[in-house]
């Protein structure tokens, strides 16, 4: 009886680690798009003090290329809903990954204490 349990503890416990690196993995992922959502709030200020007389240039490759004031405004807006909608993609993904740590971490501690009732009695 105690070997099963045993490697039934240890299969939980690998499983365990593994949702914590899912977890880590998911808050790396939401702290990039924390700070890509800093970079176009400043893209998006200094767009806003523009007129249409200041010459705007986007990136593409190499190359930098003419664009208008709208188009650029309605570009980093389109970002910054698109970025927001990834980060609240992220919150919920890691409420649901904390919330199945912690009743994995039950689970486990009822194995452990099982266990060691289990160690108790052959003892």
């Amino acid at each position: 009886m105690a070997q099963g349990l045993v490697k039934k503890l240890q299969s939980e416990v690998e499983k365990y680690t593994q949702m914590q690196k899912d977890v880590s993995k998911s808050m790396s992922a939401r702290q990039k798009l924390e700070a890509q959502l800093a970079e176009n709030n400043i893209v998006k200020e200094e767009l806003d003090l523009m007129d249409s007389t200041n010459t705007i240039y986007k990136l593409i490759g190499p190359v930098l290329v003419k664009q208008d004031l709208d188009e650029a405004k309605a570009t980093v807006g389109k970002r910054l809903e698109y970025i927001n909608g990834e980060i609240q993609r992220y919150e919920t993904l890691l409420k649901d990954l904390e919330k199945k740590c912690e009743q994995h971490r039950e689970l486990l501690t009822s194995l452990q204490q099982e266990y060691q009732k289990a160690q108790g009695l052959t003892a």
